[in-house]
């Protein structure tokens, strides 16, 4: 598993360009510079995910620029379409979203979880981090159901 003083994993993500198809980014680039705080959520419109989680961080978007944080990202094992229309449907404006497809990401980090009893295949752990030029500072992972020490809240806690 992934862990604090890591390296981030430098993999193929995608994200929907804007003109409406998948480009493909490095997760080396997008993470890799500055104070970044990204987290990641078992799939786009569920129900903790969409009611709890990505709420947290829209919300509390402005109090983590202002501890320092250069840009979120919420990443999940969904297409780059899913990823958008997610953004869309909950004003999203402020979060970048990444299309980790295949979870090559989760895989990568060490943070997969089988959801194929649910019809849902490999899918990520919930969990969140901080990342400092491209190094995991904090690393924040669910043990169980529930948005606790992955929430907003909790990560600005180690900031």
């Amino acid at each position: 598993m992934a862990a604090v003083g890591d390296t981030i994993p430098d993999v193929e993500v995608q994200v929907l360009g804007d003109d409406g198809f998948p480009k493909p980014v490095r997760t080396g680039e997008v993470l890799g510079t500055g104070k970044v705080v990204l987290f990641s959520v078992p799939g786009a419109f569920t129900p903790g995910c969409t009611h709890i989680h990505l709420p947290g961080y829209i919300n509390g978007y402005d109090e983590l620029a202002a501890k320092g944080v250069d840009d979120v990202f919420c990443v999940a094992v969904n297409d780059p379409w899913v990823m958008a229309a997610w953004a869309d449907a909950t004003a999203a404006e402020e979060i970048h979203m990444l299309s980790d497809g295949n979870a090559d990401f989760a895989v990568a980090m060490e943070l997969t979880m089988d959801a194929t009893g649910f019809g849902l295949g490999v899918r990520s752990q919930r969990y969140a981090a901080v990342i400092e030029d491209g190094v995991i500072t904090a690393l924040r992972v669910e043990q169980g159901p529930g948005i606790d020490v992955s929430s907003c809240i909790a990560v600005m806690e180690v900031l």
